[in-house]
């Protein structure tokens, strides 16, 4: 969508706030992305994330590393004198240099798949979308081209790694896992990198000068982000690099060295780590199946890029996403055969919602409800929007399929399959749970932005929507 111009005039009628950007402007720029503004209970929320959040990923890993994985244990030797902070400190492995050359060598190595080896898979697997792909419109009006190939990173990167483990052997599998508390600090050094130098870029050579939102505030443009889509010449996309390739790439492989520990540990690799391994590959495999739909969600569409995404991404993502696989490196649980055979079927079943969700959703798009789902033609509910240019726009919001059961059941489906990872671990610590009361919390948080923005944008016909569709993820409950 086009941004309005301005008549000089207007401009000058018109106050200008503190980031350049007036309030009748606002208006009519809209809701997209994040905040204008910032208020007090968004900035106190963004100082408590960047204060804690890194502190939370090196609990987690320094409770695996010195406390057998216990979430209390620390707490508790620390409220009895046993321990200072100081003590969990020093027990902790340093930077390592050999740690940073093997990271370096990692994100050099999907740089160089991202943006020099075209995709091919598109061309010989049916179905499949990949090559050069538009996005959606950037607020200032402007349709990123993106080369869709990460899943032709990930069969690359996949391949080389069983090459080594089976044939050349020119490092362990259990690589990752032997230097991954050094690594955590060399992931931290990247995600504050590329953080930072996204903060400076927006304000020195910003991609596009209209796609940028200053609040003014230091603390909420670093962490939100600035710049809505970053890039270093015409090709190297800043977000969809760091949310789909060094992290989620590399959460396959992590898994996969978590299981040659565990082999090299105790002769064998249990049932329920291949669980986890199966199942969160699925996942990773659908991501980047989807990676052309991907451009269209709220990540792409409507996050700016900033610490949030740039040091979450580097840090959060493969250190916090990946605690089932390491906590049963520590804890080895073998499954009856009932037990995995349940978890299995927890985990297949939601992701068979979350798919089909999703691709209910994206084929009444794509047909504008000339289509059949659950064996007959969509109900929807008409609807009506202005752009920023004051334009009227009709569209339609379907109550049928999956999105007449509950408004975000695709997000249903992920939490069941994440509680299946969880599941795989056994009841004997919290810790592996911590990711479904993370994505919990995401996804609840996420579906309240969402529906804020729809009610923004629709008025009196998302009313009427939720009316037709009272729940959010759960039918009867919430």
């Amino acid at each position: 969508m086009a941004t309005p111009q301005l008549s000089t005039t207007t401009k000058k009628r018109n106050k200008s706030s503190a980031n350049g950007v007036s309030s009748s402007e606002k208006g009519k720029l809209g809701q997209w992305g994040r905040a204008w503004e910032v208020d007090w209970f968004s900035l106190v929320s963004v100082i408590l994330l960047l204060c804690l959040a890194p502190f939370i990923v090196f609990y987690f890993v320094m409770a695996c590393d010195q406390y057998q994985c216990s979430v209390t244990a620390p707490v508790l030797d620390l409220y009895s004198g046993k321990s200072t902070l100081i003590d969990i400190w020093n027990r902790a492995p340093s930077f390592r240099w050999s740690a940073a050359k093997i990271y370096a060598i990692w994100v050099s190595f999907q740089i160089v798949l991202y943006m020099c080896v075209p995709d091919v898979c598109h061309k010989f697997l049916p179905g499949y979308v990949g090559g050069v792909q538009d996005g959606a419109h950037t607020p200032a009006g402007i349709v990123n081209k993106y080369e869709i190939n990460g899943l032709q990173s990930w069969i690359i990167t996949h391949i080389l790694w069983f090459a080594n483990a089976y044939y050349f052997k020119w490092f362990s599998p259990t690589i990752i896992f032997d230097n991954w508390i050094p690594l955590l600090w060399c992931t931290n050094i990247l995600g504050y990198a590329v953080s930072t130098f996204a903060f400076v870029k927006a304000y020195l050579f910003p991609t596009n000068k209209k796609d940028c939102k200053f609040t003014g505030n230091f603390f909420y443009d670093y962490m939100m982000g600035i710049e809505f889509n970053p890039r270093i010449g015409k090709w190297f996309d800043f977000k969809l690099f760091f949310n789909g390739r060094p992290g989620i790439i590399a959460w396959t492989l992590i898994n996969l060295s978590y299981a040659a520990k565990q082999q090299e540990l105790y002769g064998q690799v249990t049932n329920s780590m291949i669980l986890v391994n199966v199942l969160q590959a699925i996942y990773v495999l659908d991501f980047f199946w989807n990676e052309a739909w991907y451009l269209k969600t709220i990540d792409i569409c409507h996050d700016h890029f900033g610490w949030y995404l740039g040091w979450g991404d580097c840090v959060w993502l493969p250190f916090l996403y990946t605690l089932q696989g390491l906590y049963l490196v520590y804890h080895p649980v073998q499954l009856s055969t009932a037990n995995s055979v349940g978890v299995l079927f927890l985990g297949l079943v939601g992701y068979y919602v979350f798919r089909m969700t999703n691709h209910q959703k994206d084929l009444f798009r794509r047909t504008d409800g000339n289509c059949i789902i659950w064996g007959k033609r969509p109900a929807y509910i008409p609807c009506s929007y202005n752009s920023v240019d004051g334009s009227r726009h009709q569209s339609k919001l379907m109550i049928s399929g999956f999105w007449g059961v509950a408004r975000h059941f695709n997000y249903t489906g992920d939490l069941t399959g994440s509680l299946s990872y969880c599941l795989a671990c056994g009841f004997g610590h919290l810790l592996p749970y911590f990711y479904i009361i993370y994505m919990t919390i995401l996804l609840v948080h996420r579906c309240i932005r969402d529906e804020h923005r729809c009610s923004s944008k629709y008025g009196k016909d998302w009313k009427r929507y939720t009316d037709s569709v009272p729940y959010r993820l759960l039918p009867g409950i919430f």
